[in-house]
C-alpha cells in the first residue's frame, strides 16, 4: 500500500508537535526526539513522492522544525529563548492553533 506525502504528514505533524512538547517539558529525553527523527526518515524512503509534487505550507513546516531538532544541541533547543520561540510558533502551526511561519524553509529530504 503506497502512502501519500500529504497522508504521512498529516500523521507524523501532529506526533513531531508531541515529541517536541515533550521534550521542552523534560517528559523525555533527546535521546527519544533523535529516535523519533530517524524513525521518521527511514518512513519517509517508503514514501513515492515525485519531485515535481509542490509541497504544502504544513510539510514545509513539519521538515523544518524536524530538521532544527537534528541540527541544534539539546542543550540550544532547551534553553535558548530565541529558538524556543521560534520553534514553538511551528509546533504551534503543525497543531493547527498558530499561523504558518514566514521564516521558514523546510525542503524534503
Amino acid at each position: 500500500m503506497t502512502t501519500s506525502v500529504d497522508n504521512f504528514i498529516n500523521a507524523k505533524a501532529p506526533q513531531l508537535a508531541y515529541y517536541v512538547r515533550a521534550f521542552w517539558e523534560r517528559r523525555i529525553p533527546y535521546s527519544e526526539v533523535d529516535l523519533y527523527f530517524w524513525d521518521t526518515m527511514e518512513e519517509w524512503t517508503q514514501i513515492e513522492a515525485a519531485s515535481h509534487e509542490p509541497s504544502s505550507q504544513r510539510e514545509r513546516v513539519f521538515w523544518h522544525l524536524l530538521h532544527q531538532l537534528h541540527f541544534w544541541a539539546e542543550d540550544k533547543l532547551l534553553d535558548d529563548p530565541y529558538l524556543h520561540s521560534e520553534l514553538k510558533v511551528c509546533v504551534d502551526y503543525l497543531e493547527g492553533a498558530g499561523h504558518f511561519p514566514l521564516d521558514c524553509v523546510g525542503v524534503r529530504p
